[in-house]
């Protein structure tokens, strides 16, 4: 594995417009006496900045690894048709991330975006079954230089109402590259061919950009 290079501040900057307000609060609130009012503003502020958070990720530099686009827990690995992008029978891997997982979203693979689609949708739990094609979410498809696809979405939930993708077609990454983040709680999938070898399963703990789910042929 190889230590990545800190492209991005280790707070997100998404997270000041609601670290800072709170702050600012605590500030004003504790000069003029009002203590518990101040520690309350205080720990708010503290949560946001610690929800946007941004650690560094040794990223696998294997070939033919997938990583994880996110931090949280497996919730299913199943076996589905995608005739658009993989072309019949793949794997769908999804992963649920509660309020306190970092929040940061990473590219499963190295090579090029062909598409970035945003879908409109609803917002129910994102552990949910039925959250995977009713809620709004983002799918982004990769190429690599093999000519394999692999296929991710980034889901928002019950609580998460903004999607932020910083992907546009064209662009080339890298293997674990931060693409983006979801707003307080989500899911996000990985979709790959079926003859990938999955190396994870329901209920593991996952790390994006760390942890390899697959390995492509």
């Amino acid at each position: 594995m190889k230590l990545e290079e800190r492209k991005y501040p280790i707070v997100m900057r998404e997270g000041w417009p609601f670290a800072g307000p709170p702050l600012l609060a605590a500030a004003l609130l504790a000069i003029a006496g009002w203590h518990v009012a101040a520690a309350i503003a205080a720990a708010l502020a503290l949560f946001c900045i610690w929800f946007f958070r941004n650690p560094r990720r040794a990223v696998p530099d294997e070939a033919g690894a997938v990583v994880s686009p996110g931090d949280g827990k497996v919730l299913r690995v199943e076996e589905v048709e995608d005739p658009r992008w993989i072309g019949g029978r793949a794997w769908k891997i999804s992963v649920f991330l509660n309020i306190f997982n970092v929040h940061v979203n990473r590219t499963p693979i190295a090579g090029k975006v062909l598409t970035v689609e945003y879908v409109k949708g609803k917002f129910f739990n994102a552990s949910f079954d039925k959250a995977s094609e009713a809620n709004e979410r983002t799918e982004i498809c990769i190429e690599d230089d093999r000519g394999r696809k692999v296929v991710f979405r980034q889901i928002a939930g019950l609580v998460a109402r903004r999607i932020l993708c910083y992907l546009r077609p064209g662009d080339a990454v890298a293997r674990g590259d931060i693409m983006g983040l979801i707003r307080f709680g989500s899911r996000v999938e990985v979709v790959l061919s079926a003859d990938a070898r999955v190396s994870v399963a329901a209920g593991d703990h996952v790390k994006g950009g760390s942890t390899v789910m697959a390995w492509l042929p």
